[in-house]
């Protein structure tokens, strides 16, 4: 173990999980790049080839890729309507449900929803055996007058709730990210992690304009990849770390002598170090497993399977990002 001060009165004390934590984002974003380009294989590191890992920008992941290229910035731009097609997607988390909704209803949009409609066409796909959620997040199911046996059904209605209750207008008038976050936050079935990461993608689209340093919520898997990177807090919570880790990200890399190819000049976000904790809580189970905590988990359960289709990528256009990507790497928007 080593002190680092990180500019703090009392220093924390890291693990080699914390050294980790540096080397996994550098080639993570390396074997990114490489992906992107087409160069095999994407990476040397035995873990990160054989297990699947969130991107170290979590923008660039497919299905956040999905949703800002083919969800938030298609179809109508009016707040409602952004944030309706958000929130329905992200509840689902699926392509594949997205895009049997928009084949049957060829425009996803509030102001023609029918909650009977698309009740029928989820149903009739569960019937089938299609799997309508992905298991990236879990999903709570009911909650209050939100209790009906079907799990889809009270989505949709807290859907139907949200909108009902100008939620969209409200979080446009938000003056904070902490204001929006609490906003969703009080909606049925909305905790922290999902406020949290239903605020990161409607922050992505025009309905909000927050920095990404503004705010951040600690997930589950983050408290634990933070757990095996600091010994000793210094007194600081799960969020001060995390700030403090991503304020320091460019003296990081350097100290260990590592090239970390950003996005086009964008640095790590908030909530990207703080997917990372999450990633190298995974990731340590096998490159660490004596950091493993007593009845805690051993495996990484997801094994990487290459996908078929080719990665395009496209960013929020307030980023100032996408016209630096060269252009066969950018999608055709």
């Amino acid at each position: 173990m080593s002190g680092v001060a990180l500019g703090v009165r009392s220093p924390v004390v890291t693990t080699a999980v914390y050294d980790t934590y540096w080397r996994f984002a550098a080639e993570r974003q390396r074997s990114f790049f490489r992906h992107l380009r087409g160069n095999r294989p994407f990476t040397h590191d035995p873990v990160l080839a054989a297990h699947r890992f969130t991107n170290a920008y979590r923008a660039s992941d497919r299905v956040s890729q999905y949703l800002i290229q083919r969800v938030i910035y298609r179809g109508d731009q009016a707040p409602a309507e952004v944030f309706f097609r958000t929130i329905l997607f992200r509840i689902f988390n699926k392509v594949e449900t997205w895009e049997l909704l928009a084949a049957r209803f060829k425009e996803v949009r509030w102001s023609t929803f029918k909650f009977e409609a698309f009740d029928e066409a989820l149903t009739a796909a569960m019937e089938q055996g299609q799997r309508i959620y992905s298991a990236a997040y879990i999903m709570p199911s009911k909650s209050g007058e939100l209790n009906s046996p079907r799990k889809h059904r009270n989505h949709l209605r807290l859907i139907q709730q949200m909108m009902r209750n100008d939620l969209p207008l409200r979080l446009a008038d938000a003056p904070t990210a902490a204001r929006a976050f609490t906003l969703l936050r009080e909606c049925p079935m909305i905790g922290d992690f999902l406020g949290y990461q239903f605020l990161t993608d409607l922050n992505y689209g025009p309905l909000l304009d927050f920095s990404e340093m503004d705010f951040v919520i600690p997930g589950p898997g983050a408290a634990g990849g933070l757990r095996k990177c600091f010994a000793e807090t210094g007194g600081l919570s799960d969020a001060d770390l995390i700030r403090l880790v991503t304020e320091s990200q460019e003296v990081e890399f350097v100290r260990r002598g590592l090239e970390f190819d950003g996005l086009w000049g964008r640095p790590l976000q908030l909530i990207d170090c703080q997917n990372l904790f999450c990633e190298v809580d995974k990731y340590a189970r096998v490159a660490h497993p004596e950091f493993t905590p007593e009845n805690g988990r051993t495996r990484i359960k997801q094994n990487y399977r290459p996908s078929k289709e080719p990665l395009r990528v496209w960013y929020p256009p307030k980023w100032g990002v996408n016209e630096r990507i060269p252009h066969e790497l950018r999608a055709t928007m």
